[in-house]
């Protein structure tokens, strides 16, 4: 039998698909709504995302959510995407684990508000077994830290960047 993928599309389908979630604030300050409102419209198309993903066979997604320079936002923005980020780790985690996606993360979980790593901590360790695809998160991440990180690491000095 044909997978949804073979049915649908004639070309060769990527194994990994890296997404940059960028936008969403902009979005919803168009629409004169408030920036968490285009946040929170932006994780409920992770779900549709991730699902098709799945579905289709994409073996790896990485979604870019959260860089170094979001933390220069404004401190209750900064919140709200916490909260929303923990909000969806636990409400997705059952779903994750029948559909069979691993979670990573990249970045500095270090710097996460610890009840938002615990939250991840448990989602990444709760769906360490599972094997259909592999959801790559990206959390406080950004090129200038990890070539920072890259090079203190390969002189020897692995302490983390803060």
């Amino acid at each position: 039998m044909k997978t949804m993928h073979e049915t649908c599309y004639p070309a060769p389908l990527p194994k990994h698909v890296a997404i940059i979630m960028d936008g969403n604030g902009r979005w919803a300050q168009q629409r004169h709504r408030p920036r968490l409102f285009g946040h929170k419209a932006g994780a409920d198309s992770v779900r549709e995302a991730v699902e098709t993903a799945r579905e289709i066979g994409v073996r790896h997604l990485t979604l870019y959510a959260f860089s170094t320079e979001n933390w220069r936002r404004p401190g209750l923005e900064v919140k709200g995407l916490m909260t929303l980020l923990k909000t969806y780790l636990k409400s997705e985690l059952d779903t994750m684990k029948k559909n069979g996606i691993r979670l990573q993360c990249f970045g500095q979980k270090e710097r996460l508000p610890d009840d938002v790593r615990k939250m991840l901590d448990k989602v990444i360790a709760e769906t360490e077994h599972c094997s259909k695809l592999r959801l790559n998160l990206c959390l406080s991440y950004g090129s200038r830290t990890e070539m920072i990180e890259l090079s203190r690491r390969s002189v020897g000095n692995v302490h983390p960047v803060s």
